[in-house]
Formats: C-alpha cells, sequence, structure tokens
C-alpha cells in the first residue's frame, strides 16, 4: 500500500538493471488517489533483450509487502514463481501455487531494529536481491545509494545489507 516504498523499490530493481547491470528493464506503477494507505503496484519488467511491451501477464517473482497486496497479486505468479513477503504482514495461502518458491523475511522488525520502520522496504530490496539474483548485488546496491535522500544512504545502505545477509542466514 502506498507510504511503504513499494514505487520505490520497483524504481531500484530498475535502476539497478538499466544502469548498473546493463540490462533492459522497463517499470509501470499503479496506486489510488490518496497519498497513503491506498492500493499500490510496481511493475517491472527485466529481459537480456530490449522490453517492447512493459505489461505483465503473469509475475516470476511476487514482493507482497501488505496482506492487500499479496490477495491482489498472488493470483498473478507464475506456478514456479518466487514469492518474497514479509512474513509479519502476510500469512501465504493456496492463492500461489504449491510449485512457487516461498521466501519470508521479518523485514519489518529488521527495519525497527535499525531505528527506521521506514526501510522496510529497502530490507526487502536487499533480500529480493539475493533470492532472484535478477540484479547482481553490487548494481542494487548502488541503485539504493544514488536514489535514496543524502541524509538517509548510511542507513539504507544497513537496511539493504540485513535483507541480503537475512536471504543467506
Amino acid at each position: 500500500y502506498g507510504g511503504q516504498g513499494v514505487i520505490m523499490t520497483g524504481y531500484i530493481f530498475g535502476k539497478a538493471a538499466a544502469i548498473y547491470d546493463e540490462i533492459h528493464s522497463t517499470m509501470t506503477q499503479s496506486f489510488g488517489p490518496e497519498a497513503r494507505g491506498s492500493a499500490c503496484a510496481a511493475a517491472v519488467v527485466v529481459d537480456e533483450v530490449f522490453v517492447d511491451y512493459p505489461y505483465l501477464q503473469r509475475t516470476d517473482v511476487l514482493i507482497a509487502l501488505s496482506r492487500e497486496g499479496y490477495e491482489k497479486y498472488a493470483e498473478d505468479l507464475k506456478e514456479d514463481g518466487i514469492l518474497i513477503y514479509d512474513e509479519d504482514l502476510v500469512t501465504p495461502d493456496d492463492k500461489v501455487s504449491a510449485g512457487a518458491k516461498k521466501f519470508g523475511i521479518p523485514a519489518t522488525r529488521i527495519a525497527e531494529d535499525l531505528g527506521k520502520r521506514i526501510v522496510q522496504n529497502i530490507v526487502v530490496v536487499g533480500f529480493a536481491t539475493a533470492a532472484t539474483e535478477v540484479v547482481g548485488k553490487e548494481a542494487a546496491r548502488q541503485a539504493v545509494e544514488s536514489s535514496v535522500p543524502p541524509a538517509t544512504v548510511d542507513l539504507n545502505l544497513q537496511a539493504f545489507e540485513k535483507g541480503y545477509e537475512h536471504f543467506h542466514s
């Protein structure tokens, strides 16, 4: 939902792919008229070849940061797709195929331990980078660093590293 940094998360993955990994990417976004608390989504298409159609038919990777987002998009995940979710906010059910890989992370708790719940999305960026390998770690890290306000770079990079490390723990 709006206010969780969903659009920023998509932007970071697209930027990591296009600028730092030099592969093609495009992003579409949708959100309700409210600034915060309404439905929100970012869809990023990454491919080795030019992306000539930016809209998803089915999703390879679904990152769900809220129950509402999960409910709305879970059935779009491919049978062998990857579901990444904040385990404090989402409980997967049978909307996702049994063949899908499911990875939960306590992203909100990790962000709170860092002192700022607002970096929950960056924790997830680190985790998803490790879990999917769609973009390289250094590309994602550079995209985070160049996308957040200068005064928050250190905190966001800590959040990224915590998420990345959590996948490998």
